[in-house]
């Protein structure tokens, strides 16, 4: 049991910090899919 959290807390810590580091170079899904036409809110 203690290995299956274990492993959970893995993903989310590498979901999350992939998502910061990502955001953080410019390849968020904002950057990439607006162009200048585009506004988001």
């Amino acid at each position: 049991m203690k290995v299956m959290f274990a492993a959970f807390l893995a993903a989310i810590v590498i979901a999350v910090a992939a998502d910061l580091a990502l955001h953080r170079a410019g390849f968020s899904s904002e950057e990439v899919t607006a162009g200048p036409s585009v506004r988001l809110d």
